[in-house]
């Protein structure tokens, strides 16, 4: 998918939400658990409750690396029923030296060799150039760069200051900047550091950024807009548990249903707000 197709569907669904599919089988509804593949099976159903009212969905891939063989059949099968007018992001948080790198953009990126197509996926930037560049080596395909993230540890590393007063995460997005640009990359931001979105917009001004946290972390989606929106919106804003568990009852799917749509109504006022549609 292309920046302006990403952008045309933030306006046609006014929405800029992502649905996490972050599936565990121990949190589901009891009654899926008969199914011949109960996370497929969930996952489905969330997809097609919630597919007119967000615009990206994110497997998150260690919930389905975690059983194995049948897992990866999972996700698969997750894959292909994701709605194609849909930004697809698999939240793997991959980073390795460029040969291996290589191999993981191939396993997530190219539907011929490994029967996945992902538009993006997610990665932590630490081992430098060759740990983001191959994956920009796609067409169409995204990296979405870990830069300022909202978990207890992100202050270990992400703040630490040098001489000039640079914090680390700037450095990071500066230094990624010249290896791509606003049509392939993007940044994870958290959204439980509400006013950090301004120095995240010094130097990303441009770039989508992926924010999770709204909702079961705390995150506020109107600090969010107010210090993070851009002329294109430039936000997908994720929210899982809030959704995918509204309900362990057989009417799961409404529940996630009534929820995104309350995530999408408050973002239909911002985009309007901000005069974007």
């Amino acid at each position: 998918m292309t920046r302006s197709e990403l952008v045309a569907q933030i306006k046609a669904k006014k929405s800029f939400l992502c649905v996490g599919l972050d599936t565990d089988i121990t949190k589901i509804p009891e009654h899926l658990l008969a199914e011949e593949d109960p996370i497929y099976t969930f996952n489905k159903a969330i997809i097609d409750a919630t597919e007119d009212l967000c615009v990206a969905y994110k497997p998150n891939i260690a919930f389905y690396e975690s059983y194995g063989i049948k897992g990866w059949q999972s996700l698969q099968k997750t894959w292909e029923a994701l709605p194609k007018d849909c930004f697809s992001i698999a939240d793997a948080k991959r980073g390795d030296i460029g040969n291996t790198s290589k191999m993981y953009a191939t396993a997530f990126f190219d539907e011929k060799v490994s029967g996945l197509g992902f538009d993006s996926i997610t990665i932590a930037p630490y081992m430098g150039n060759d740990s983001v560049t191959p994956f920009l080596e796609f067409e169409n395909k995204w990296a979405i760069v870990l830069a300022l993230t909202s978990n207890q540890g992100s202050k270990d590393f992400q703040n630490f200051e040098n001489k000039e007063n640079t914090q680390l995460f700037e450095y990071v997005i500066d230094k990624v900047n010249t290896w791509g640009s606003p049509e392939n990359i993007m940044y994870v931001v958290g959204a439980t550091r509400g006013e950090a979105f301004l120095k995240i917009r010094e130097h990303a001004p441009e770039h989508f950024l992926l924010v999770p946290g709204v909702g079961a972390q705390g995150g506020s989606l109107q600090d969010v807009c107010q210090y993070g929106m851009n002329k294109d919106c430039g936000l997908l804003v994720n929210s899982t548990r809030g959704i995918i568990y509204a309900s362990k009852g057989k009417d799961f799917a409404e529940k996630a249903r009534e929820e995104a749509q309350k995530l999408q109504q408050e973002m239909e006022q911002e985009l309007i707000k901000a005069g974007i549609i």
